[in-house]
C-alpha cells in the first residue's frame, strides 16, 4: 500500500471535511492506499499545505489565494454524490503527480 497523506478541508474544518476524509480513506483504500488525513478550515489550509506535511489538498470551500505548493482537488461531488467516482480519478491523479 502506498502511504499518503491529504489535508482535507470544508468550511467549518469538521463536519464536511470529515465525511470527505472517510470517503476517501475507503475508496482509495480500495486502490492501494493507506490514507491519512488532517481535516481542517480555509483560513488553516495554505500554512498547513506549505508544512510539507500533505501531498494533495481536498476540498469542498473555496480556498484562499497562495502558493499552495500541492495539487487541490474539489470535493464538492463527495457532497451531492453526483461524479464521485471522476472526483476519486482525480485524486488519485492528483497523487500519481507528486510521486504517489
Amino acid at each position: 500500500m502506498k502511504a499518503v497523506n491529504i489535508l482535507s478541508v470544508c468550511g467549518s474544518g469538521t463536519v464536511t471535511s470529515s465525511m470527505v476524509a472517510a470517503k476517501l480513506k475507503e475508496k482509495l483504500g480500495d486502490r492501494g492506499y493507506s490514507v491519512s488525513t488532517t481535516e481542517a478550515r480555509p483560513t488553516e489550509a495554505l500554512n498547513l499545505a506549505q508544512s510539507g506535511r500533505f501531498d494533495i489538498i481536498t476540498h469542498t470551500s473555496p480556498l484562499p489565494d497562495g502558493d499552495y505548493g500541492i495539487p487541490a482537488v474539489n470535493a464538492f461531488a463527495c457532497i451531492t454524490g453526483i461524479g464521485e467516482d471522476q472526483f476519486f480519478d482525480q485524486v488519485e491523479e492528483a497523487l500519481k503527480s507528486v510521486g504517489k
